[in-house]
């Protein structure tokens, strides 16, 4: 690097580090905040490398601070580099171009089932054609969220298209079901960086090299490879042509994007070999760029946690997406006039097929069957399958008049076995893809029972002729064998394991989510003793397994929706242990229980004879499952007192169609229910509403859209969330009824001019930009000011006129730059909520407010509350994350007469709360959340001591 080059790095080190000092952060609070791992956040503010686009605007935000100059900073560092490596290495010039060539011509065709039933070729569709920008869905699970996050807003969840929501991240894990569109996602971010011509959201992938790199493949090998074998691995011709060393250089750089491919087509027992592998790539290159995809069971939520993961999921496509895809693919086929409305106006007119073609493999599926059928489609997903396999399988040939072109000629019915036994070969060995030396060996082994099959040729031939005419399998390298879809391995595998009646070796593997679809459609195949059998030993085996109890059973009740014809006992067994796990009790149970789908509707009670908890986990996992059935149970609940059902309910629309939900639910709830909008379309919606006036936006609206949707003249209560465009905030003048507002990282750094004056009650400014309270001269009638970003304003003393404050929430982002110092100024402060930087002189201004009688102290431990003043007024204490629970006394030396005690236990604090020393204190009541051990219960009055969760009610 020359003398510039090293300047500028050495500047823009030096830059960060000095924003770092003056919010007075450490680098675990640093890597909270950035998402990024604490090796790329030391050589960005050492020095030692220059950091990638992506690691700088993350730093950015974590630190408040202005992006361009960081990025001017940057690329002044990273221009000389780059140039030198270019002109030392002109044939890492040319073998680049060649290889970016390379990249866009082997992933811009996308195989689509069906699309044309004359060739197998045919159903390759262009990726700019097909490509279809999908709705991922991000929730905000910052470590650093304080427990009391703004009432009304729950944990912010933010919807956005592909190319938003993966703007500026630089690791990320995709979730998404079977045919969602994961694979088809990294297809085209490696076109497109490949091209160096990516939307201009994604202009970083400009300068990217694309390593796609399917685990499916990679997994067959004996290790797992290393950069200089990723081509290679993936069957690359280009393998050898790389220059040495060349991968490496990539990464090293921050050059590279690697697009890693299906965890959940890993078997579990390699999971976390694979997980190891992939931390050794990022601890090796800790400026790549990193896509990650998998099925939402495969692996836990924040699997990678400690990694600087995003987790983003994969929405179902909605009526409009729908509608589009619906018309890109008749155009691509082609189509008959007329069929495109026809399907349309089924798919619209008949609610259990719309629910089916959600998803992009789904809808492909059912348009080819409606064309194929001439207007008619199957109503269940088994009967789906089952077509589908009639049009690959024989139709299309007999039909179009094509017959024995490889010299074979195969019935349905010995397509289906010999595709069969490669399906069931891979489930049980846990594989995607197999060598086609191994699919020979299997085809092979069947032909002696086969003889009409083996006359016409050995197994090489009837193999060529499964792959060359079936449309279900296909050959991704010259020496691989794989099914153009997992869907259709499953269905096939689930039928082979029926027919082999290997029922115990279902029910040994079913705890594993790879097997879970096998499981499902097996029950689906069997006749129904088996059946019974079947189900009858997954509930003795979840019996008996407690580590697997829960998934078995509600995998037991997931399978009733495929049991077409069962013993009544067996049905009644399985729900008696599905019922043993409701209502659910907790968010986390919610969302296990929905991942049983929609047949789990019917066994949810309630409201009536629920305690709170469990009525929320009811809504919430209504909310997760969607559809008509979901829509139905949520009406029984929409007249609820409950603020967490009210807030699930005015938050959960996303998961139905949006004009009837707002319909059903969202005009039903009353007046003060904060109704929650992330798309354009519920925008639109929500300026219909009835009850209007509270309104939550998390998305990008223009101030405009915001206006002309939400009603100036009844609007009072306004939320805006994680808004990336908003920088003017002058329209929230036209407001004349606005009492309560919130802005949430809105904007790059807003002139908060236009609040002065106004005559709000309640202001909440989060976020990791930097705000200037100075443009605020007076809020008369503000009673709330909740604060958790960084203030220009060293202390208290600087703040506006605040004449009628008498709440006052300071949270980690405030008080890492402003001092309580003139707090005594606010002399009608009831509650004040804060982190203590230290044993600040401040404090003892405490003492001068006679009116502040509740506090809450976050992020301190017990023990430092003895070296501070006493309070003799407060009455109500909150310890929020407290540590060192293991002697409470320091709490009744400085807040002697407290008698309302709360304590929100967090992940990382003592998970045992000892309550002896409180103890003979008269009036005393303790609310203590998420401790999973309490000590000296014993010593309090019966009711005096409340917990939450409540412990789930014995049977």
């Amino acid at each position: 690097m020359d003398d510039e080059g090293a300047g500028a790095r050495a500047e823009l080190a030096a830059r960060l580090r000095l924003l770092r000092a003056e919010r007075r952060l450490s680098v675990t609070a640093l890597e909270r905040r950035s998402g990024l791992g604490r090796t790329t956040i030391s050589q960005a503010l050492n020095g030692r490398k220059v950091p990638s686009e992506a690691t700088v605007i993350a730093l950015a935000k974590a630190l408040g601070a202005a992006q361009p100059a960081l990025l001017e900073l940057r690329s002044r560092a990273v221009a000389p580099t780059t140039a030198a490596v270019r002109e030392q290495s002109d044939e890492d010039v040319a073998f680049e171009r060649r290889y970016r060539d390379y990249v866009i011509d082997r992933y811009s065709q996308l195989t689509v089932v069906g699309l044309d039933l004359t060739r197998p070729e045919g159903a390759c569709w262009p990726l700019d054609t097909a490509y279809l920008s999908l709705e991922l869905a991000a929730r905000d699970e910052r470590s650093d969220m304080p427990a009391s996050w703004p009432e009304g807003h729950g944990t912010p969840m933010t919807v956005e298209r592909a190319e938003q929501a993966l703007a500026g991240r630089q690791r990320t894990v995709i979730r998404g079901l079977a045919g969602s569109g994961k694979t088809t996602l990294l297809h085209w971010l490696a076109v497109m960086s490949a091209r160096q011509n990516p939307p201009s959201e994604m202009d970083h992938l400009r300068h990217l090299m694309p390593f796609v790199l399917p685990l499916r493949t990679l997994d067959r090998q004996s290790a797992l490879p290393g950069p200089h074998s990723f081509l290679e691995a993936t069957g690359s011709m280009l393998a050898a042509a790389q220059p040495t060393g060349w991968a490496d250089r990539v990464l090293t750089a921050g050059h590279g994007l690697l697009l890693i491919d299906g965890i959940d087509e890993v078997p579990q027992q390699r999971r976390e070999h694979t997980k190891a592998w992939l931390r050794e790539l990022l601890a090796a290159y800790p400026q790549a760029y990193v896509l990650v995809t998998t099925r939402p069971t495969a692996v836990p939520e924040h699997w990678l946690d400690g990694s600087g993961f995003t987790e983003l999921t994969v929405r179902p496509m909605n009526r409009r997406d729908v509608l589009v895809f619906v018309n890109r693919w008749h155009c691509a086929a082609k189509a008959a006039p007329g069929l495109e409305e026809s399907f349309t106006e089924a798919v619209r007119g008949q609610r259990d097929l719309a629910q089916l073609a959600t998803t992009p493999l789904m809808c492909a599926l059912m348009c080819a069957l409606h064309r194929d059928r001439r207007g008619h489609l199957p109503r269940s997903r088994m009967e789906l399958y089952e077509a589908a396999l009639s049009m690959l399988l024989v139709r299309r040939d007999h039909e179009r008049g094509i017959d024995a072109p490889e010299g074979i000629s195969l019935t349905r019915h010995q397509s289906v076995q010999l595709l069969q036994r490669l399906a069931y070969w891979l489930i049980r060995n846990g594989q995607t893809e197999m060598e086609e030396e191994s699919a020979l060996a299997v085809v092979e082994e069947a032909l002696p029972a086969m003889p009409a099959v083996s006359a016409q040729g050995d197994a090489r031939q009837v193999l060529t002729h499964l792959v060359g005419r079936s449309g279900l399998v296909r050959k991704p390298t010259a020496d691989t064998i794989d099914f153009v879809h997992r869907t259709f391995q499953d269905y096939l595998g689930a039928k082979a394991a029926v027919e082999a009646r290997d029922l115990g070796l279902l029910v040994r593997h079913a705890h594993d989510a790879q097997w879970e679809d096998v499981l499902r459609m097996a029950v689906a195949h069997a006749r129904p003793t088996e059946r019974a059998t079947l189900l009858r030993r997954l509930v003795a085996r979840g019996d008996r397994t407690a580590r697997h109890r829960t998934r078995l059973h509600l995998l037991a009740m997931a399978c009733l929706e495929q049991a077409t014809e069962l013993e009544p006992g067996v049905r009644e067994a399985v729900e008696s242990r599905a019922g043993a796990l409701l209502p659910p009790w907790s968010y986390a149970e919610a969302k296990e229980l929905a991942s049983v789908g929609p047949v789990i509707l019917d066994l949810l009670p309630g409201p009536e004879g629920l305690e709170d908890e469990a009525a929320r986990a009811v809504v919430q996992t209504a909310v997760a499952v969607g559809g008509d059935a979901a829509l139905t149970l949520l009406k029984r609940y929409r007249d609820c007192t409950d603020h967490g059902i009210r807030y699930s309910l005015a938050s959960g629309w996303s998961s139905f169609d949006t004009e009837e939900y707002a319909r059903e639910i969202l005009d039903r709830l009353p007046d003060n229910v904060t109704v929650h909008v992330a798309t354009a379309a519920e925008l639109k919606a929500v300026g219909r509403l009835r009850n209007g006036a509270n309104i939550s936006c998390n998305g990008n609206f223009s101030a405009s859209e915001l206006m002309s949707a939400l009603g100036p003249n009844r609007l009072r209560n306004l939320h805006i969330v994680t808004h990336q465009t908003l920088s003017d905030i002058g329209f929230i003048r036209q407001l004349p009824r606005l009492r309560d507002l919130t802005l949430t990282d809105s904007g790059g750094r807003p002139d908060l001019t236009p609040l002065d004056d106004l005559p709000l009650k309640r202001l909440v400014l989060w976020g990791s930009r930097r705000r200037d309270l100075s443009a605020i001269s007076r809020l008369p009638t503000l009673e709330h000011l909740n604060l958790n970003c960084p203030l220009e304003q060293p202390s208290i003393a600087a703040f506006p006129d605040l004449p009628r404050l008498r709440e006052l929430y300071l949270w980690g982002e405030a008080c890492s730059s402003t001092t309580l110092s003139g707090i005594s100024a606010l002399s009608g402060l009831e509650f004040l909520s804060f982190v203590p930087q230290s044993a600040e002189e401040a404090w003892q201004e405490l003492t001068l407010l006679p009116t502040l009688t509740g506090i809450q102290v976050v992020d301190q431990k017990v023990s430092a509350l003895g070296a501070f003043p006493p309070l003799p007024q407060v009455t109500q204490l909150i310890l929020n994350n407290p540590s060192s629970h293991a002697d409470l006394s320091p709490v009744m030396k400085t807040f002697p007469n407290v008698r309302e005690l709360s304590i929100y236990c967090r992940s990382d604090s003592d998970p045992t709360v000892d309550l002896t020393p409180l103890a003979g204190i008269e009036g005393l009541t303790v609310h203590i959340t998420d401790a999973e051990t309490i000590t000296g219960l014993d010593l309090f009055p019966p009711g005096a001591i409340t917990r939450f969760p409540h412990p789930r009610p014995r049977a």
